[in-house]
């Protein structure tokens, strides 16, 4: 494809304005008189980069990294699948009905979803587990935020140990070709000291917990039975439960112990999956999550256009004449925590790969970007699902409300980073 603009310069010009706009759409959610969103704006910006000749359609499909593409789907598949077999409610409900105390309860709710978040995804868990938990905070008389912030910050935060809790560590070990079983050892330490901070603040720091008008007393532990009335709640299904856990743990099992490709093998078990008596596959596929995939390429190919332009290596050039080197754990921190505030996680992640080398700047970068998103309550889409189904619960949730445990929770947990992986 010969380019429309045969001028380089004002090509290089063209790509960079279709860039900042894109990035621009990133940071604000959307774009000003346009009814769109951050996967829009990326499918709008491959799209135009394509059209103005700055790359071709077959270089576009060669620059989307499939990998990444093939392993974040089958995951799609796998929690659709715990999903409509009712998994994820029958766990949150067992948790629920525990003769448990606020602080137990909330150690036993941080937990869960932590764990769940670390095999699965943490947008799935805080989908599947908010109505749970508001209904029980309901009925025993707790003041529902500080555990409601609370799941999300854990599913954020368990969602950091392993290479498939969360879209962005699937990209940087794919991309990076980081080893699991190491990264897994490496993220185990700073994930659970992390989320013992988070259970830590939640229990004994009385500015996360500001009194709730309209809350009861909690009454004395005893076994507590959740009805719920949500229509996105599934039935228990035994066998559907059995057949996605079988295939859960034999990925993990090859994750840990061979080297078959991670996207073939999940591939494999996703086909596994949609194969089914029960569950109609559109059914299934019905909840992948299609635009999140989109975003993922849009970004692929604006990201190699820019490239193309030589301005993101000449900056990276100049940084490095400064003795900045993103490679380097502290410089990487900072612009980890911040690019992942400013655009989000997924595109800050994008952004910096390119200029990433080595085991311990993968790990730095997966678990910095992931625990950042603790910080606003914009900065994940977990936080924003948790909010959304807490109001239709009957229970606003604003951003000082999240501010309030995320923000002190962030630094903390930043500072486990910093010391577990000894950042200078």
């Amino acid at each position: 494809m010969s380019p429309i603009l045969h001028d380089l310069e004002g090509l290089n010009s063209a790509i960079v304005a279709i860039f900042v706009t894109v990035y621009l759409g990133m940071v604000l959610g959307g774009l000003p008189r346009l009814k769109l969103n951050r996967s829009g704006i990326a499918l709008l910006g491959a799209i135009a980069v394509i059209g103005i000749g700055a790359i071709s359609t077959e270089e576009a499909a060669r620059v989307v990294d499939l990998p990444t593409m093939l392993l974040l789907f089958s995951f799609m598949v796998l929690s659709a699948q715990m999903r409509l077999g009712g998994f994820y409610t029958a766990v949150t409900r067992r948790v629920a009905a525990l003769p448990l105390g606020r602080t137990g309860l909330m150690g036993a709710i941080i937990g869960v979803s932590g764990a769940l978040s670390a095999i699965f995804s943490n947008d799935i868990i805080c989908l599947a587990m908010t109505p749970v938990v508001l209904q029980l905070c309901l009925q025993r008389g707790l003041a529902p935020v500080p555990f409601l912030v609370g799941l999300a910050c854990a599913a954020n935060i368990g969602s950091a140990a392993t290479l498939i809790g969360n879209p962005q560590n699937m990209l940087i070990g794919s991309l990076m070709h980081l080893h699991f079983g190491d990264y897994l050892r490496q993220a185990l330490l700073p994930v659970g000291l992390s989320l013992g901070v988070l259970w830590a603040w939640l229990v004994w720091v009385p500015a996360a917990n500001p009194a709730s008008p309209g809350v009861a007393p909690s009454p004395a532990p005893s076994r507590v039975e959740v009805d719920l009335d949500a229509a996105d709640v599934f039935a228990f299904d035994r066998w559907q439960t059995v057949k996605g856990l079988l295939v859960a743990s034999a990925l993990m099992l090859v994750f840990l112990f061979t080297d078959w490709p991670r996207e073939v093998a999940a591939l494999v078990g996703a086909g596994v999956l949609l194969m089914s008596r029960r569950f109609h596959s559109s059914h299934v596929m019905g909840y992948v999550d299609w635009e999140l995939l989109v975003l993922f390429a849009g970004l692929f190919v604006v990201n190699h256009a820019f490239a193309s332009t030589g301005l993101a290596t000449d900056a990276v050039a100049a940084l490095a004449a400064q003795g900045v080197h993103l490679s380097h754990p502290a410089p990487l921190f900072v612009a980890g925590v911040g690019l992942s505030n400013l655009v989000s996680n997924v595109p800050a992640v994008m952004l910096l790969l390119p200029h990433l080398q080595g085991q311990q700047a993968g790990v730095t970068l997966a678990l910095v970007s992931t625990f950042a998103g603790n910080l606003l309550l914009v900065g994940s889409i977990a936080n924003l699902i948790m909010v959304d189904l807490a109001q239709k619960g009957g229970v606003a949730i604003n951003w000082r409300d999240h501010a309030r445990i995320g923000l002190p929770v962030t630094l903390l947990t930043l500072g486990v980073i910093a010391l577990t992986l000894r950042l200078s």
